[in-house]
Order: structure tokens, then C-alpha cells, then sequence
């Protein structure tokens, strides 16, 4: 996809939801694309696995966060990180969240930004997203999870080489 076809779908999600970015203009996010070329290409990353990236101003920065209504299609059965992938001896997955998410140049979505998200919209209400994970309850073999259901969030535990087809991740890039 062209940069400027990104741009137009970029721009027409953001009209769509000022919610999401109250006080802030498409130019005002066209500068951030002009200040940091490599900027673009992660949203494209994020557009190209079905994340559909959004801006969000949360606790007054500035991100483009996934805001894909479930979990994006693209990014779904991957255990959580290469340890738990190469440690899998029977259907290994093909990758992982957050080899995925290197390779993007992106970030994984923490629980604290998963459930400020919960708050503006619904999202994940047939699929959940891997979360990133605290590394001390990583280091114990688990790894973080959650959704929505019945207008509450809810967060939850897996191991960390367990994936499912209906479990993707959400990634952001901070922008300001």
C-alpha cells in the first residue's frame, strides 16, 4: 500500500473517532509523521496485519494503538515469546507476540493501556489479545491475557507457550 492510500485510511479512522483524541487535528498527527519518517512505517506494519491503528490520547500522551474491533486476524495462534516457542516440543507455534511485535517495531499493549481502551470502546468481545507481561510472572512460566465480556474487562492467565486462533495481541507506538 501506498503511503498516501495509509494516509487517507489513517485520516478518515481518525475523523471517525475524535472520541479517541479529543482536542487534537489530522495536522497536528501529519507533524509527528513529518518529525519521524520510521513512524510511518510501523502504522503500515500495524494497518498491514489488520490492527487498523488509530490515534488515542491517553493520560496526555499520544499514541497509534490497535483498535481493530477483536483481536486483528493477522496476528492470531502465536505463544507469547520465543522462550515459550522453542521450549513447546509438540505443535510448536510459528512465532511469537513478541518476536511479532520486534519485527514490526511496535510495541505490545500492558494491561494498564489494554483497560483504559476498555473504557472508550468494546473491544475483544470474541477473541482476547495477549498483554505484556511482568517479567517476574513471566520468569514463573505464565503470561497475561484478557477480553471483554458483559461490559467488564477482565484479565487472565495462560502459560506462556499456549496459543489459540482466537488469541491475537494489539500492539502501539507512542507518538508524544
Amino acid at each position: 500500500m501506498s503511503n498516501e492510500k495509509l494516509l487517507e485510511i489513517l485520516k478518515e479512522r481518525f475523523e471517525t473517532h475524535m472520541e479517541r483524541h479529543r482536542k487534537l487535528s489530522w495536522d497536528q498527527v501529519l507533524e509527528y509523521f513529518e518529525k519521524d519518517p520510521s513512524l510511518l512505517a510501523k502504522v503500515q506494519a500495524m494497518e498491514d496485519s489488520a490492527g487498523q491503528p488509530d490515534v488515542f490520547v491517553l493520560d496526555q500522551n499520544i499514541y497509534f494503538i490497535d483498535s481493530a474491533k477483536e483481536s486483528p486476524e493477522g496476528r492470531r495462534s502465536l505463544c507469547y515469546d520465543q522462550e515459550a516457542r522453542e521450549k513447546r516440543k509438540n505443535r510448536p507455534a510459528l512465532s511469537s507476540v513478541e518476536e511479532a511485535c520486534k519485527a514490526m517495531g511496535v510495541e505490545l499493549v500492558d494491561e494498564k493501556m489494554y483497560l483504559a481502551l476498555q473504557a472508550l470502546a468494546d473491544f475483544d468481545l470474541k477473541t482476547t489479545s495477549w498483554l505484556k507481561t511482568d517479567p517476574a510472572f513471566r520468569a514463573q512460566g505464565g503470561a497475561i491475557f484478557a477480553n471483554k465480556h458483559y461490559g467488564r474487562s477482565f484479565v487472565y492467565y495462560n502459560q506462556a507457550d499456549a496459543y489459540y486462533s482466537s488469541r491475537g495481541f494489539r500492539t502501539f507506538v507512542k507518538i508524544k
